[in-house]
């Protein structure tokens, strides 16, 4: 009661001021005030209470302030709040009250009672601020914390909030309510950046949102999660099939041409979908699966979807299995090569062979190449995994000169080892260590490796060749595809990717392909290796093609190094008995 006392202590010495001076602070205080009897009826208002309310004085003299309730609160708040008045002798709070024009709005209103000197109730007086334009600007921050400023649906954090208090007031439900989320992820969105600019990736993202919108109900969620990712709940969902359907639905609306400065653009979404609760009953868990089927989805074919499986759960226990046998793997040097030989259409002779990992794991069994090397390419692990194989690759040249045999050994160079600044120390460093010259390997690039940081690319390949490497560029045709810029390398080798090789018996376009390439690479100075020969129609299609060097299952299958020394002598016996 201590601050009660001091405000009727202020209230006392205030009234030794002049009535006009009192009259000019009532008057001009941008605090509405409220002036009542003891029976609340309205005695006095000032020129903020006619502003904030809309009510003209003469409006709400001797009514109450009832005239004011804005029906959002229950009876019993203003009974608890005439209570603590009659206690404390005053009350102070938010509110919600009515204007004239019949909207409601927030203030801060305190209550205070007045008592002549014997004790009794004479008046209350009431001191309200509006606190609208606050409520605007808490809104505002609110909204701007959970939106994505770009395409202004939610964030990833709102997506959380809505879609954990969807799961709890779902899960209160007696029958049973389905759900389903949709984790998208835009096809190719990094090229349209890199090659359009940010500000049409942009564009096309806003775009993408709208349209996004126009597929939800009221109750739906929508949220741009990261990047070009969004992430959509549809909600209530009878079963799978009306599930699948929006699917379709989001690839046919996002399929549509965008028009960018008079161009159509075209863009297509890999879509994951996880279902509630079959899939999980929490928000993380049903991210995480819709978040797998999407990876599968792409995966499998873009412009596509796919619902989450239980596979994929076992997936991603292999991956933690895959992860820690890997690292365990490189340490102790866990695989070996296999080796694949490569012939020369001129004269029959071996020219050399390519050197092919191979990894059986204890805990996994044969893991295939396919598998572990994007993964040693995601996680880093390609440098000392890349490292491991030339070290084997030495071993298996040092062990074909003491049988006799200098063949040379191709060795597949992954692009993130190669763009390694220590990539060519590390390099001599091992030949060094095994005493073994460089001119003993042929070192295999892809032509998307070139074409990246070109200038340095070139700068390393030179130093390459100034050891003593071969240099070779591997998979021709699965990239830029242009032989104008081979001008600038100093290649020995070029390899035609088997796609098209597997195909030269039987369509004509691939015939033209596969010729013009070792046409103009036989003007460029270079060999041409064909990879993935099967059949003696492609090995007499190649020859009369002049192409140089023939490799495959049609003379023989990757060899363990024990096989291939074996295959070595035996090709010899039979190479001079031709002879």
């Amino acid at each position: 009661m201590s601050g009660v006392n001091d405000n009727l202590e202020k209230l006392n010495s205030i009234s030794k001021y002049p009535t006009a001076l009192m009259t000019k602070i009532f008057e001009n205080v941008s605090e509405g005030i409220m002036i009542t009897d003891k029976e609340k009826r309205i005695e006095l208002v000032n020129p903020a209470f006619e502003f904030v309310t809309g009510y003209k004085r003469d409006e709400v003299i001797g009514k109450t302030p009832a005239v004011l309730q804005s029906g959002v609160h229950e009876l019993q708040f203003y009974l608890d709040m005439w209570q603590e008045i009659r206690q404390e002798g005053i009350w102070q709070g938010e509110i919600w009250n009515r204007r004239k024009t019949g909207d409601v709005y927030p203030e801060w209103l305190s209550i205070v009672e007045v008592a002549n000197d014997e004790g009794e109730i004479t008046n209350y007086c009431g001191i309200f601020s509006d606190l609208s334009e606050r409520k605007f600007v808490e809104n505002e921050l609110e909204k701007r914390l959970l939106t994505d400023s770009l395409t202004e649906v939610s964030n990833r954090f709102a997506y959380i909030d809505r879609m954990d208090n969807l799961l709890e007031s779902t899960s209160a439900i007696s029958h049973s309510v389905q759900h389903a989320v949709y984790f998208l992820d835009l096809d190719r969105f990094k090229q349209i950046n890199d090659t359009l600019g940010h500000a049409v990736g942009d564009t096309i993202l806003v775009e993408v949102a709208k349209r996004l919108k126009t597929l939800l109900k009221n109750k739906d969620i929508i949220a741009r999660y990261g990047g070009d990712e969004f992430i959509i709940t549809l909600t209530n969902v009878k079963n799978a099939k009306e599930a699948a359907n929006f699917a379709e639905q989001i690839i046919g609306i996002i399929e549509q041409p965008l028009d960018i400065n008079g161009q159509d653009i075209f863009i297509s979404t890999s879509i994951g979908i996880s279902m509630y609760p079959i899939d999980g009953e929490t928000t993380e868990q049903l991210i995480h699966c819709a978040d797998k089927a999407m990876s599968y989805s792409k995966k499998n074919g873009l412009n596509d979807y796919a619902f989450y499986f239980d596979e994929l759960k076992t997936d991603s226990q292999r991956v933690l299995i895959l992860d820690s046998e890997l690292r365990r793997a490189i340490e102790s040097r866990e695989f070996e090569l296999h080796f694949q030989p490569k012939i020369s259409m001129e004269n029959g002779e071996i020219q050399g062979v390519e050197a092919l990992i191979r990894w059986k794991s204890e805990s996994l069994g044969f893991v295939s190449p396919a598998e572990f090397i994007p993964y040693a390419e995601e996680t880093g692990l390609i440098i000392p995994l890349s490292e491991v194989i030339i070290e084997k690759a030495c071993e298996a040249v040092i062990e074909m000169r003491q049988s006799g045999y200098k063949t040379p050994v191709a060795i597949n160079i992954s692009s993130i080892h190669f763009k390694q600044q220590n990539f060519l120390d590390s390099v001599q460093a091992i030949l060094e260590r095994y005493n073994t010259p460089a001119n003993n390997f042929e070192i295999e690039v892809t032509e998307r490796t070139v074409m990246n940081s070109a200038n340095e690319t070139v700068s390393k390949l030179e130093r390459l060749k100034k050891m003593g490497f071969k240099i070779s560029i591997d998979d021709f045709g699965t990239g830029y595809s242009s032989l104008s810029y081979l001008v600038r390398f100093p290649l020995d080798y070029l390899k035609i990717d088997r796609s098209f090789i597997q195909h030269i018996g039987s369509l004509e376009e691939k015939q033209a392909v596969v010729d013009a390439i070792i046409q103009m690479s036989h003007r460029l100075k270079m060999k041409v290796v064909a990879e993935g020969v099967e059949q003696a129609q492609q090995v007499d299609i190649l020859r009369k093609m002049n192409c140089d060097i023939i490799q495959g299952y049609y003379y023989s299958k990757p060899l363990p190094l024990h096989e291939l020394l074996k295959f070595l002598e035996y090709w010899g016996i039979e190479h001079q008995g031709r002879n």
